[in-house]
């Protein structure tokens, strides 16, 4: 898989020893494990998804952290991303809206060890102002433009990254710098990723 990932344009060492020090496969269910190390997405519980290792190791390639960073995720599904960031990042906080994933998340995550990081169940477009300002915002669902609510609590000379885009079939991944002058954009590929929605959803059975 570090094979693949470099083959993909990830060079940044650090990302690559998290990527391989999180074991994917604590995130997935059942028959699917035996393919966690393929490069692609899988199911996971709540009609959601877990993102191809590659898209994954890129955008936190792109978010810069180091250990003084305190991160925001927006969209926690079964914990992959957070747990790669744990490694890397001094504190992450990460929003899911599905309560199973989140209790799936919190349980990986503590067989895991990943220690520094804390699941909560909640709308994620509302952010989570009371820890704010983040060093760093990683969103991994898509909206039409980067939500001014996220970007009000991302501090200056902040990163966020997240995809944008109108329809489920053309959406752009972006990273947005804050700087003392405004915001600077830069585009970075194509993406597929499920709607940034608003509220909690309602409490259905895994599957």
């Amino acid at each position: 898989m570090i094979f693949a990932l470099q083959q993909e344009g990830v060079r940044d060492r650090a990302v690559l020893d998290a990527m391989e020090a999180t074991p994917r496969g604590l995130f997935l269910d059942g028959i699917f494990r035996a393919r966690a190390y393929e490069n692609i997405p899988l199911p996971i519980s709540c009609g959601q998804t877990i993102s191809q290792p590659s898209v994954v190791a890129l955008m936190t390639q792109a978010l810069q952290v180091d250990r003084r960073c305190k991160v925001l995720e927006i969209g926690a599904g079964s914990g992959y991303q957070a747990g790669v960031l744990s490694h890397l990042a001094r504190r992450v906080y990460t929003v899911e809206r599905h309560r199973p994933l989140a209790r799936q998340a919190r349980a990986a995550l503590a067989e895991m060890g990943a220690d520094n990081v804390t699941v909560i169940t909640g709308d994620g477009t509302s952010g989570l102002p009371e820890q704010a300002p983040f060093d760093r915002i990683i969103v991994t669902a898509a909206a039409e433009d980067p939500p001014a609510i996220l970007v009000d609590q991302l501090r200056e000379g902040g990163i966020m990254i997240l995809p944008v885009g109108q329809s489920d079939t053309v959406q752009h991944l972006i990273k947005v710098v804050k700087t003392a002058d405004g915001l600077e954009y830069s585009e970075l590929g194509d993406v597929r990723f499920v709607p940034l929605l608003e509220g909690v959803a309602e409490d259905i059975a895994d599957g």
